[in-house]
């Protein structure tokens, strides 16, 4: 019996598959690189949907949407299981795009995180992105038939596996150990300094009570050492024009007292050890014990060292204790101190502001590699 032959894939759509499977593989290898911050992000939407009872699964579940956006992009770009592949792209446009409108409709989570911290877009912009999408995964799945390849469905299966197997090494490497490239701001390289604090003008209004008349000054350029002008003047308000300071971060360390202590260490123009906890809670017994071991080193080598976590005085003194630590313990957000490492706990080398050398605790410093760092 004759089979009609299909027609060969159009070029208009090899290009629009080609492009869209592209989209999903970097989308996944940029959240792969950060599988850690990935599932801060769902839990975000599992807290906005009501769905605390799956919050200790959020790493997990993390893991396997990204590595269904993986397959999903491998399949399209080399033609692999095409008829599944297009279901699944459809599928999971269709629950992204409801998704990412409802999240630009009522602002539900401010960063959806599509693109992990490589790419920042707005819940509008995302909203749209995925509305390009949609339309591209429609296109597809209609011509899905023209995509298919003379290639036995065991070897098509094979090589998914294997390109999946690869990416689970990759995404799982990146979470026991550090990112291996980091797109926020306390990467290692980057100055913290915050800058133009000497351009901090404070602004005083004087009213004199005589006329009624109000005057501004730069402060301390008025006269203020004007016995007969102060008397004649009231004060009736101030203000701050920071307007040329630029903040590299916005973590705020203080100590039990409440004292500011965050220009004290992240500024030492010596070497400075910070060791991150963003909750002493879920912190590694094996890192803290490593801990312990590097602050001796440390101390050796006259470095400083701190404990900074969101966790209360009262738990970290118990730390403290427990795992024989002498450092300062100091208080942080909770949120900024994930976003410094992750890891729990991590560790932080700085000197002058500028970050040296960033450890999750898989791959702690012994004395010899601290001693090989500060050696010019």
């Amino acid at each position: 019996m004759y089979r009609k032959k299909k027609p060969p894939e159009p070029l208009w759509i090899k290009l629009i598959r080609i492009f869209t499977g592209l989209v999903f593989i970097f989308s996944s290898t940029v959240k792969g690189i950060d599988p850690l911050g990935t599932a801060y992000r769902v839990e975000d939407y599992l807290l906005v949907y009501g769905w605390n009872f799956m919050m200790d699964y959020a790493l997990a579940l993390s893991i396997f949407l990204i590595i269904i956006e993986f397959l999903i992009g491998v399949a399209l770009v080399f033609r692999l299981k095409s008829t599944l592949a297009t279901v699944g792209l459809l599928l999971i446009m269709v629950i992204f795009t409801v998704v990412t409108y409802l999240d630009a409709r009522y602002n539900m989570v401010p960063d959806c995180g599509c693109f992990g911290d490589a790419v920042k877009l707005t819940n509008w912009q995302t909203f749209y992105k995925n509305i390009l999408l949609i339309v591209l995964a429609i296109l597809i799945f209609a011509n899905h038939k023209r995509m298919k390849i003379k290639m036995p469905p065991r070897i098509q299966w094979l090589f998914l596996v294997l390109f999946v197997a690869s990416y689970a090494w990759f995404v799982i490497y990146n979470y026991r150990h550090l990112p291996m490239v980091d797109f926020r701001d306390w990467k290692v390289g980057n100055d913290m300094k915050s800058e133009g604090l000497n351009q901090v003008k404070t602004y005083v209004t004087y009213k004199n009570t005589q006329t009624g008349e109000e005057q501004e000054f730069l402060s301390p350029d008025y006269p203020w050492n004007d016995s007969t002008w102060m008397s004649q003047w009231t004060f009736v308000d101030q203000r701050i024009d920071d307007s040329q300071r630029v903040l590299k971060h916005h973590v705020l360390l203080e100590d039990a007292a409440g004292n500011d202590l965050t220009s004290e260490i992240f500024e030492n123009p010596d070497y400075q050890l910070v060791l991150i906890s963003n909750d002493l809670d879920a912190a590694s017994t094996t890192g803290m014990t490593k801990a312990s071991s590097i602050e001796l080193d440390a101390s050796n080598l006259d470095i400083p060292m701190v404990l900074v976590s969101s966790s209360s005085f009262e738990k970290m003194d118990e730390i403290k204790k427990d795992y024989q630590l002498n450092m300062e313990a100091l208080i942080a957000d909770e949120t900024e101190l994930q976003a410094m490492i992750r890891s729990n706990p991590g560790l932080m080398l700085l000197h002058n502001g500028i970050v040296i050398k960033k450890w999750h605790y898989h791959d702690f410093p012994d004395k010899e590699e601290l001693v090989k760092i500060l050696t010019p």
